[in-house]
């Protein structure tokens, strides 16, 4: 049985001016400026510098369809002049195909798009094969050589088993050879720079960097012996093993351990790393201690000189005034200036608004981290949440997390992330509330002071903080000492 009826519903929706706020809020410096070159192209009536004092018109005009519009009928000069200069005819051609008819929309407009930019330059494998047309290979040769480079990964190794680089080469390439064939081209790759290249694995790999030394010591031959009898002993560090099974005297098997140090386990990731574009952080806050007062300043960059182009706010104005407006393409023109002007004073009250946004959580992060900030001591720094932060400044959490996002501050300590600021809470035996970075500043403090002969164990390193009034269990310790990237106590071995 089918019913009519009436029934309230009340809902929250998002308008376009919120979202827009909410994606620039979340951008950092960097990535602000590219978007506001972005919206100076698309958008002609958004212009760059500040905007006149005199002008008391701004933004404010006549809706030309409302009633009443067309009831003045005086043309001013200089009003035609502009709209004879600017012609709106280029925008609006009735015979040019809809820019809706040219493009997919197969995805939604609030998406974010993320581009990958390419790097040019040589690569790593080109840099190999230059090295090897000058071995003076045959053709068949060159080709099973240049075949072995092309699997080398990004660490200059090569993980494939010789048997199946034979299959490869009978099946893609149409040549029959055989695994002597390939270990003899191999060794040929391994001659090759960086030192270590093309090896197998670790062993294999430091042994060939050894061996590339000009001037064979006794500590290179030492070392030599250590990587090929003791491999397993040395990369667990059981280093009396090591001096029982080759009858070494501590000084010998210590000589020997700074020529190994002196080695690169990953000889390709040198050059990749070369060839990676370095990122400079841009901080979007700059902090300064002058005799101890802290003043906040917003970084230049996300405070752009924006204003609404007049060129667009006469020719509305006009348009508003006249009595002429009979065509299409007329009322056309005036909607595509009305929703220009618009748009661009959405945008930039979106740009105000991060700014405000901005300074109003980062003061409230100083306010509340305030000791911290004078030194720069990190057991000084309070248990803070994103939970905190909101409710002092009467934010949603969800604003305040596109705050601390990819958002850094300068300091006279240095240039921090904004997120590191934030931490959970651990209660003392006294019953104190604690930050968990000022647990972590302990336990990193205690491992760079252990002797490296007998490093600490996680028991110990519990124990430690015990003392200290921190009630935590090891494996509480072991997870933040996973997360400072600290190894074992016994991969942190020493002679």
């Amino acid at each position: 049985m089918l019913k009519q009826g009436l029934q309230q519903k009340l809902q929250q929706k998002l308008s376009p001016q919120q979202i827009q706020l909410m994606k620039l809020l979340q951008v950092p410096t960097v990535s602000l400026e590219q978007r506001i070159k972005e919206e100076l192209e698309i958008n002609p009536a958004l212009e760059e510098g500040r905007e006149e004092e005199s002008d008391d018109r701004e933004g404010e005009y006549e809706d030309p369809f409302a009633s009443g519009s067309d009831s003045e009928a005086d043309k001013d000069d200089h009003s035609e002049q502009n709209r004879e200069d600017f012609d709106l005819s280029s925008y609006i051609d009735d015979d040019e195909t809809p820019a809706y008819k040219l493009a997919a929309n197969n995805y939604s407009p609030d998406d974010e798009k993320r581009e990958i930019p390419f790097a040019g330059g040589i690569t790593f494998q080109e840099q190999l094969l230059e090295q090897l047309s000058l071995r003076g290979l045959n053709d068949r040769d060159f080709e099973i050589a240049s075949y072995l480079i092309g699997n080398i990964d990004e660490d200059g190794y090569l993980r494939r088993e010789l048997e199946s680089i034979v299959d490869d080469l009978a099946f893609s390439q149409n040549i029959i050879t055989h695994e002597s064939d390939i270990l003899r081209l191999l060794q040929v790759v391994q001659q090759l720079d960086p030192p270590g290249i093309g090896a197998r694995s670790l062993q294999e790999c430091l042994l060939i960097q050894l061996q590339r030394k000009e001037h064979q010591t006794v500590e290179l031959k030492t070392a030599a012996i250590i990587i090929r009898d003791c491999m397993e002993d040395f990369s667990r560090k059981h280093y009396d093993r090591i001096l029982k099974k080759l009858e070494l005297e501590e000084t010998e098997l210590r000589d020997a351990m700074k020529e190994i140090l002196r080695l690169n386990p990953k000889p390709g990731n040198s050059q990749y790393d070369n060839q990676k574009n370095t990122q400079h952080i841009t901080p979007d806050f700059i902090l300064t201690n002058n005799e101890g007062n802290l003043e906040l300043f917003l970084n230049s960059r996300n405070a752009p000189d924006l204003k609404i182009s007049r060129t667009y706010q006469e020719m509305l104005d006009h348009y508003s005034k006249s009595s002429k407006l009979k065509g299409k393409q007329d009322k056309e023109a005036v909607l595509f200036v009305k929703q220009k002007i618009d748009s661009a004073r959405w945008f930039i009250d979106a740009i105000k608004q991060r700014q405000q946004t901005l300074m109003l959580t980062m003061h409230a992060i100083l306010e509340y981290q305030y000791e911290y900030f004078q030194e720069g001591d990190e057991t000084r720094m309070k248990p803070m949440i994103l939970k905190d932060i909101a409710e002092k400044v009467g934010l949603d959490i969800s604003t305040i997390s596109r705050v601390a996002n990819s958002k850094y501050i300068q300091t006279p300590f240095g240039t921090k992330l904004l997120k590191s600021f934030f931490s959970e809470s651990l209660s003392t035996d006294s019953g104190e509330e604690v930050s968990t970075r000022e647990v972590k500043k302990i336990l990193e403090d205690a491992v760079n002071s252990e002797d490296k002969s007998r490093p600490v164990t996680d028991d110990q390193l519990a124990q430690v903080l015990r003392d200290k009034g921190y009630n935590i269990a090891r494996r509480t310790v072991a997870k933040y000492r996973e997360q400072l990237n600290i190894p074992v106590a016994r991969l942190r071995k020493e002679l």
